[in-house]
């Protein structure tokens, strides 16, 4: 079982501000993820909530209104801060919460930070405009914004023994955390193709675009004659059913609360590719999303552990 601290630990106040503002964050700016993580135990929950919240700020000045080079710099400052809180050169009576409590959570539970600095080389990716040839090219721009998201958070979960797991099956969590990550990008990427086309952003793999008369981009919610839309929403939402197939094999992995929130955040998204692919027109209209009441089954599906022993039956048979 990864290490991380047993039992309950003493907070100090400045610390458990700092939390508090995390939480703040992460409830008022990511439904999805603030729904997934409230089924963790209180020091997870926190944990996950700093995590989010440095990422949040590195994904700000990414879409904020600065010019490149002010955004380069403020990518470069954070970058800075991180090194600090790897160095634990910050101090509780810090002014910076996120970085206090990053902190703390880092002392907490075992958590590879530096994938956040990845997270910062995927956003400059972002601020240079690039675009991606191949899905090779864009899986490197995922990983980088998402996969690494992914590990950071199996920092935190810890893996168990379950049954079912397989010796090579665990060594394999963080590769698993990874896809799993770069499975609920490509769907974020498929839902926002409109509003990141308004950005001046295109994300899908240039030559999908051309396989499917895609090429002029999403900026209407009509497509010109001729291109094949529906089509090339299937052939990325195969992807990301791959993406998420590979992934899921992380839930026998996780403790019960774990494997809820992971299941209960995955199974949101799974739930939008389902939309997504019976009706995908519809994200050149709005942002696809789900109501409350289906997270909320979602939710109560992961606490139940099926998907969990789902998967554990899948890699049984797969052995057999």
């Amino acid at each position: 079982m990864s290490p991380t601290v047993e039992g309950p630990t003493h907070v100090s106040a400045p610390v458990q501000a700092a939390y508090s503002y995390c939480e703040a964050v992460t409830g008022s700016q990511a439904r999805n993820f603030a729904y997934g993580i409230r089924l963790l135990p209180t020091d997870k929950r926190q944990a996950m909530s700093a995590l989010y919240a440095f990422s949040r700020r590195v994904d700000d000045i990414g879409d904020g209104t600065l010019a490149p080079e002010a955004k380069f710099a403020r990518l470069e400052e954070t970058r800075a801060l991180l090194g600090r809180i790897l160095a634990e050169e910050v101090d509780e009576d810090d002014t910076d919460p996120v970085a206090v409590a990053l902190t703390h959570a880092a002392r907490r539970f075992p958590i590879p930070l530096g994938g956040l600095d990845e997270l910062i080389d995927g956003v400059l990716m972002d601020v240079r405009g690039e675009t991606y040839e191949t899905w090779d090219d864009l899986k490197t721009y995922c990983r980088c914004v998402a996969g690494a998201i992914g590990r950071l958070s199996l920092g935190v979960f810890g893996t168990v023994n379950g049954p079912g797991l397989a010796a090579a099956d665990a060594a394999r969590g963080g590769e698993y955390a990874d896809t799993l990550g770069l499975a609920l990008q490509l769907t974020n990427i498929l839902r926002d193709v409109r509003e990141d086309a308004g950005n001046g952003r295109t994300y899908l793999p240039a030559e999908d675009l051309a396989k499917f008369g895609c090429s002029d981009g999403f900026h209407s919610d009509r497509m010109p004659a001729g291109a094949d839309f529906a089509g090339l929403v299937h052939h990325e939402v195969r992807r990301a059913r791959a993406l998420f197939a590979e992934g899921y094999r992380l839930l026998p992995m996780l403790d019960r609360r774990s494997g809820a929130c992971v299941a209960a955040m995955a199974g949101i998204y799974r739930r939008l590719l389902d939309r997504i692919e019976r009706e995908p027109e519809a994200v050149l209209r709005g942002r696809v999303s789900l109501p409350p009441h289906e997270k909320a089954y979602v939710a109560v599906r992961g606490l139940s552990g099926l998907d969990a022993r789902t998967v554990s039956r899948q890699n049984t048979r797969r052995r057999a």
